[in-house]
């Protein structure tokens, strides 16, 4: 069978937030599967994957143009993560793809990532991504985000620091809440992270990645009512968003709204089809 990963080994395998997977799944860039009680399983293909389409946008590549590549990409990975490891580089114009000493083209265009995957202790995937260290006393809020994205997995404090330096400098940029709202949930310090989502939903009223996040932390405090209403308004921003009809539709039939439940879960079900080719 297969190796599948849950959401929380995925944050701790690439470094990324629960915030950025959940944007990354909501654009379409992975299509993982759910488990028995409804948890999203990724493959090792959506791994790799995350981690590509992240670079991308961070490269501010065209939505589209990330999706065709990584469409072709996908086709020429393995199943598995291989003993002998993997390598993608992009640069230029093409994708290239190296296991042992096999090395070819995935794809064309603009791409301009350079990473690993290589085996780790106990089996995980390690992803490593090369990043330049933020430069003492600046003032661009882009740096410091991506330092606290370095900092994630190796010094929780430093990286909720420069999470906090990016919002002082750019209130109204949504990455830098997002991740630390994720941060400070997997610290135990929700209601901490609730009063950072209102905040944050002062200056972007319109994320709907913050009202998402808002209503995950509210179940967690066991505030039903609130959370619902923050999914519903996370739906009315993002029709789309698939994560957020489902979860809406658990509260609804956990509040007696069978009605509501059953239209949620339609949905939820219509958006996991896969289009047609």
């Amino acid at each position: 069978m297969t190796e599948t990963y849950t959401l929380r080994g995925i944050q701790s395998m690439l470094g990324l937030s629960r915030g950025v997977i959940a944007a990354l799944v909501e654009a379409g860039f992975v299509t993982p599967a759910r488990g028995k009680r409804g948890e999203l399983r990724f493959s090792f293909q959506d791994v790799v994957l995350l981690r590509t389409a992240h670079s991308l946008q961070q490269a501010q590549i065209p939505p589209r143009k990330i999706l065709r590549s990584l469409r072709r990409l996908k086709d020429t990975l393995p199943s598995e993560l291989p003993l002998t490891g993997l390598r993608i580089t992009a640069v230029g114009n093409e994708i290239a793809v190296k296991e042992g000493e096999r090395h070819w083209q995935a794809d064309s265009g603009q791409l301009l990532i350079d990473f690993e995957v290589r085996p780790a202790a106990e089996g995980n995937v390690a992803v490593l991504v090369k990043r330049e260290a933020v430069a003492a006393g600046s003032v661009d809020p882009e740096e410091w985000y991506n330092r606290a994205l370095q900092l994630e997995a190796k010094d929780v404090s430093s990286a909720e620091a420069a999470y906090r330096h990016a919002i002082a400098l750019a209130p109204g940029w949504a990455d830098p809440y997002l991740n630390l709202g994720v941060v400070l949930c997997e610290s135990g310090r929700i209601e901490e992270a609730v009063l950072l989502y209102q905040d944050a939903l002062e200056h972007c009223p319109r994320e709907s990645l913050l009202h998402f996040n808002l209503a995950v932390a509210l179940e967690d405090l066991d505030e039903p009512a609130r959370a619902l209403a923050h999914y519903e308004a996370c739906i009315e921003i993002a029709p789309r968003f698939a994560d957020a009809h489902f979860n809406a539709a658990r509260l609804h039939e956990q509040l007696g709204h069978a009605t509501r439940a059953i239209r949620h879960y339609s949905e939820y079900r219509r958006l996991q089809r896969k289009p047609s080719a």
